[in-house]
């Protein structure tokens, strides 16, 4: 008797365990846009902690598991939307895309959580488990083409003192500060009294100085720039079109004419600050502007009414021997030019503008039939305007580093992203999108505008400050400008990239496999 009320004890305590990872799993979707929770971020993770306690490795990899599902149900149910709304699919067909990705990143946790167990109880350990999040995190962003949307760092976007540090270690740094301190409230508060006094001096102390150094950094570089707002420089008006064209229709033959005028009119109205770039949308033109020789004229002739540069997405393609291949693509042009430059994407969104390995993954076009057949651009280069260069990030290229940093090294002295989260409906996808691309002019010290074509749109300062955001599903103008430093610098990031995500990754591996095969033995 004793043993099946045991027996049914563990199983309801199992139970429990499980209910409360799904509900810590939603909890910490909650650290990121729009929910003005971003606090959360910074303990949300130690009661997960607290759950790992005396349990195995299986069973923490299935309590991380969970808790992954949770969080990346709550945390990308958008594509449920862009597939289902937008891409007319039914609700079931919708489901199984955001259920496969949510699986796979869910991985991530299950492993942390089933390493987590192994060296939790060793020293150092508040140094071995934030490299450990910090390599995982980059091997989101790495494997597979790469997931890396809403890494933790990038919740704390809002708070520039906390940012500023993304010029030497990229989102990463702020990701293990944030895990190191999730750890040290459990291992000082929740761990039941299990560690010695000089062990929590010391965790007490990494913390605060790892914290201390976080916010010293972030001071002093906002110090600075403060101290430098008035230096010399160039100053470069610029104009961001945002016409909030709705998704349903943007492609409609039928609204063509109608989309342009709106362009027109816009693009006027943005002229009277004399802008010398005026930027549109991802995709702006619903027509191949290589072939459509009238509507092609049209902005060629607007561009030389006003006299300032657009810059505009648009499809594109080209004949190749193996048949056509289309890209997405931007265009620059100028009032003084008569060939049009221009960037083809070179990152594209997998099982949305292709289907990767499409030979082995030929059933993912019945199951996703919107999936477009783009091709990748062949190279990063940056456009050039008058004496500038400036790089271009299309759509979700803008939560890549390394395109930016590459744009960056070879002479581009602000980023442009053109998006269209039209797709993404009134979700949470749009905020965190705009999220993202903050940390890119951080990075690399150079401004960033947003043109997004229902929002949000930026003007977005180098140390990550939103001087200028549209509203959300909003026909509007942002005019302003941006300073361009005369001398070209580069940040110890634009140089070494993810330098610091690499080194955790290789900890990550040696203590490990330390911990695997020295179980009893401490560090």
């Amino acid at each position: 008797m004793d043993y099946f009320l045991a027996t049914g004890t563990r199983d309801k305590a199992h139970k429990l365990d499980f209910i409360a990872a799904i509900m810590l799993g939603f909890l910490f979707s909650l650290t990121f846009p729009p929910y003005p929770l971003e606090w959360l971020a910074w303990f949300s993770l130690a009661p997960l902690f607290k759950l790992l306690e005396n349990k195995g490795g299986r069973t923490a990899f299935s309590l991380g598991l969970t808790w992954g599902i949770a969080h990346l149900v709550g945390l990308i149910y958008w594509i449920v939307v862009a597939v289902g709304h937008y891409g007319k699919m039914s609700l079931v067909i919708s489901v199984a895309p955001m259920t496969l990705l949510a699986l796979y990143l869910a991985l991530y946790p299950a492993i942390f959580c089933g390493i987590v167990v192994l060296i939790k109880d060793r020293a150092l350990a508040a140094m071995w488990i934030p490299c450990l999040w910090v390599a995982l995190e980059y091997g989101r962003a790495k494997l597979l083409t790469g997931f890396p949307w809403c890494l933790i760092g990038y919740s704390q976007y809002n708070h520039p003192w906390l940012i500023q540090a993304a010029d030497l270690f990229g989102v990463y740094g702020l990701s293990f500060v944030i895990t190191l301190t999730n750890w040290y409230l459990y291992d000082a508060f929740l761990s039941g009294g299990k560690r010695s006094r000089i062990h929590l001096f010391l965790v007490t102390a990494f913390t605060f100085l790892c914290l201390s150094a976080l916010l010293w950094y972030g001071h002093r570089q906002l110090h600075g720039a403060e101290a430098s707002a008035g230096s010399e420089g160039t100053r470069l008006r610029v104009a961001i079109v945002q016409p909030s064209i709705d998704q349903s229709i943007k492609w409609d033959p039928k609204f063509q004419n109608k989309t342009m005028e709106l362009y027109e009119t816009l693009t006027r109205s943005a002229a009277e600050s004399s802008p010398d770039l005026v930027v549109w949308p991802e995709t702006a033109t619903p027509f191949f502007f290589q072939a459509n020789v009238t509507m092609a004229k049209r902005i060629v002739a607007l561009s030389r009414e006003l006299r300032c540069a657009i810059l505009f997405g648009s499809p594109a393609y080209e004949e190749t021997s193996s048949g056509t291949a289309y890209f997405n693509r931007a265009y620059l042009i100028t009032p003084d030019q008569t060939k049009a430059q221009y960037y083809d994407k070179v990152h594209l969104v997998p099982f949305g503008e292709y289907v990767p390995l499409r030979k082995f993954l030929f059933f993912m076009e019945k199951l996703v039939p919107g999936a477009g057949n783009f091709r990748a651009g062949s190279s990063i280069r940056p456009l050039r305007l008058k004496d500038l260069s400036f790089g271009v990030l299309i759509c979700f290229e803008a939560i890549f580093p390394d395109i930016s940093r590459v744009e960056k090294t070879q002479g581009a002295a602000f980023f442009v992203n053109l998006t269209n989260d039209a797709w993404f409906g009134d979700t949470s996808a749009p905020y965190q999108h705009l999220a993202m691309s903050v940390f890119r002019a951080v990075e690399n010290r150079v401004p960033l505008l947003r043109a997004a074509n229902t929002g949000f749109s930026a003007i977005i300062d180098p140390y990550g400050r939103i001087k200028q955001k549209s509203g959300l599903f909003t026909k509007q103008i942002l005019a302003g400008y941006v300073r361009l430093p005369e001398k070209r610098t580069f940040t110890f990031y634009t140089i070494h990239g993810d330098l610091f995500a690499r080194l955790a990754a290789l900890i990550s591996v040696f203590v490990f496999v330390f911990a695997l095969f020295s179980r009893k033995k401490k560090f």
